[in-house]
């Protein structure tokens, strides 16, 4: 008998179901959304905005020289004649037209193209001409490894090299957002660290205990957080058991928040090269979710970052009309 198909992201994952499918499938009655698509200058990252566009997910506005762009476009075999093309000089250039559409109301998202993090960043990032916002903007990777039975959402592995507690209260809150976006009510969240105790030589533990008592006042709210909490007895109940760990995050986190940037990426490529992960990523706290893609992502990758921000939008939206 054929299974049905999972309801949800949290069902997609670890089911053999793709959660690209899903969550590509999420989007089917939301509007593409349009899209600034920062220096697409090679195949891989035009291929994925055209993949997205033709998926309905986006609607690109392309954002680079355009000989170069034509020139991607060529080598790959692809039709770029529907989208809107904004000529620039340079990488640099691109980056600050990317973040400029945002600004005038003009792209409701950015993708990263072939052009380094930091310069997409940096453009993001200035205070006058930029999209920041009261928030710490921050990275989130989703998950899902074939040897867990529910979706992770890492963070940050990608923007906040070494985060200071109150950055770490914001990569949480940003990662609970969108857990909840996705359908999971009260995410768990494991702060992680290399031991389960508080030990003041270990800086992540005292941050890992202060952020859950921000959580029982209030300073972040959604999900159940607890920590310190190492890698194993974070995502397994027995090692959790044999610990002597009483959670009721431990052995079951939905969320995986690590003590720096150097953690996290080593992380979730271990997941995504040795596990066999399928991934997706998305930085969040600007005005506008921003697709950071890898150069080294697949298409699938890259649809699914886009799929992650066109629900990611619908959540903004749906918070900002409850609020009226």
């Amino acid at each position: 008998m054929k299974k049905s198909p999972p309801s949800s992201f949290a069902e997609a994952a670890g089911s053999g179901h793709s959660i690209t499918d899903w969550l590509v499938a999420a989007c089917d009655e939301l509007p593409p959304l349009r899209t600034a698509v920062a220096h697409p200058c090679d195949a891989d990252a035009l291929e994925g905005a055209v993949r997205a566009a033709e998926a309905k997910l986006i609607e690109p506005i392309l954002v680079g020289p355009p000989q170069r762009i034509k020139a991607a476009a060529e080598a790959a075999k692809l039709d770029i004649t529907p989208y809107e093309l904004v000529a620039t000089a340079h990488s640099h250039d691109s980056a600050a037209r990317a973040v400029a559409l945002v600004r005038a109301g003009e792209a409701s998202a950015i993708m990263k193209g072939s052009l380094h993090t930091d310069e997409l960043m940096a453009e993001m990032m200035r205070a006058d001409t930029g999209l920041r916002t009261g928030r710490r903007i921050s990275h989130v990777f989703l998950m899902d490894v074939p040897t867990y039975p529910r979706p992770l959402l890492i963070t940050d592995a990608a923007i906040n090299i070494y985060p200071t507690l109150e950055d770490k209260r914001d990569i949480v809150q940003n990662a609970i957002d969108l857990a909840r976006a996705l359908g999971t009510e009260r995410p768990r969240v494991a702060i992680l660290s290399a031991v389960e105790t508080v030990t003041p030589k270990i800086a992540s533990t005292i941050d890992a205990a202060a952020l859950c008592k921000m959580a029982d006042r209030g300073q972040i709210a959604g999900g159940l957080l607890d920590g310190p909490l190492a890698f194993d007895n974070a995502v397994s109940t027995d090692a959790a058991r044999t610990k002597g760990i009483v959670s009721e995050v431990a052995g079951r986190a939905d969320i995986l928040v690590v003590p720096d940037m150097e953690a996290g990426n080593m992380l979730a490529k271990q997941l995504t090269f040795l596990a066999g992960a399928e991934a997706a990523g998305i930085v969040l706290g600007a005005r506008v979710p921003i697709v950071l893609t890898s150069r080294a992502d697949n298409v699938k990758a890259r649809l699914a970052s886009c799929a992650v921000a066109v629900l990611t939008a619908k959540a903004s939206a749906a918070a900002l009309a409850a609020k009226g």
